[in-house]
């Protein structure tokens, strides 16, 4: 008698196999987008190794020579390939750890405003009636605001709150949580839509009729089945909450100048601007603008390849 085993595909394998995976391959727009954010994350998180200057080491920084121009301009100088601030910062180098910042802050704010909003929307969708009328009714106030005046208010409310001497310490969760607070209700609204279709179907019915707890049906069952819409919110909202951060940043109110985020060094480099050193915003501001673009194009392809209707 022969022995036959097969062993399951592993997940790289099942991956090259999908049709993600095929869409993608078939998206070059969507291809240099991912190269480009690759680029961007991977300088970020290794910024420590890539940075040619340490921006925040004193020992390393000299005043002298601050505003110095690209390498390439006739008073650049090699060692510091896009110019140096007034602080005689290395630009490129600020980029890069401002970089880590902008991204910390917009993978944890999305990551706060998910969690929040697909609780709300399984509520609410599950639940139905007044349950379900009195979130929609909070999610309906809380869009006729702008993210951006709901930031500044949480900001100032909790610059009100906190001593100034520990604000600057905890800038950057106090930005997390005023731009999640923001960016929940897209969430909230897409699960609970969704999941209002799935709670008719016959697998939930048949987790009703066995006994399972509501929390089980929602987590387990009902949960991995909406999960397509919010990973297409989720890309797309990670641009928005970077761009947030970089206008709260560029008006002050957002991560302090001793450790900047690229929104804070575009408003540094905004002083010097119009005295010809144009180095110092025009660079951060760029990298602002590939990130965000990169990331806006692939969450519309994520969106399109997600899509049944244009398979």
């Amino acid at each position: 008698m022969s022995d036959i085993s097969s062993e399951a595909p592993s997940f790289i394998t099942r991956f090259r196999e999908s049709d993600l995976w095929y869409n993608f391959k078939r998206s070059p727009g969507a291809m240099i987008a991912a190269f480009l954010t690759f680029v961007i994350v991977f300088g970020a998180i290794f910024a420590n190794f890539v940075a040619p200057h340490n921006p925040f080491d004193l020992s390393t920084v000299d005043l002298f020579d601050g505003l110095l121009p690209p390498a390439w301009a006739e008073d650049g100088k090699a060692t510091y390939l896009l110019g140096t601030d007034d602080q005689g910062r290395d630009v490129f180098s600020t980029i890069l750890y401002g970089s880590r910042i902008s991204l910390i802050v917009g993978f944890a704010s999305v990551g706060l405003a998910a969690v929040l909003g697909i609780t709300v929307g399984l509520i609410a969708g599950y639940s139905g009636g007044m349950v379900d009328s009195f979130l929609m009714r909070v999610a309906d106030v809380q869009l006729s605001f702008p993210a951006i005046l709901i930031a500044l208010l949480i900001d100032g409310v909790a610059r009100g709150i906190m001593p100034r001497d520990v604000h600057d310490e905890l800038a950057v969760y106090v930005l997390v949580v005023a731009i999640g607070l923001s960016f929940w209700v897209q969430y909230a609204r897409t699960v609970r839509s969704s999941v209002m279709v799935e709670r008719n179907k016959e697998y939930v019915q048949a987790g009703q009729v066995i006994g399972l707890p509501d929390w089980i049906i929602l987590i387990r069952h009902i949960l991995p089945n909406v999960m397509g819409p919010v990973l297409v919110i989720a890309t797309i909202q990670l641009a928005l909450a970077i761009i947030t951060e970089a206008t709260l940043s560029f008006l002050g109110v957002g991560v302090p100048p001793t450790s900047p985020s690229l929104g804070t060094l575009i408003r540094i480099g905004n002083d010097y601007l119009f005295s010809g050193e144009w180095w110092i915003t025009i660079f951060p501001g760029v990298a602002l603008v590939v990130l965000v673009l990169s990331v806006n194009i692939l969450g519309d392809w994520l969106r399109d390849a997600l899509n049944p209707k244009l398979r």
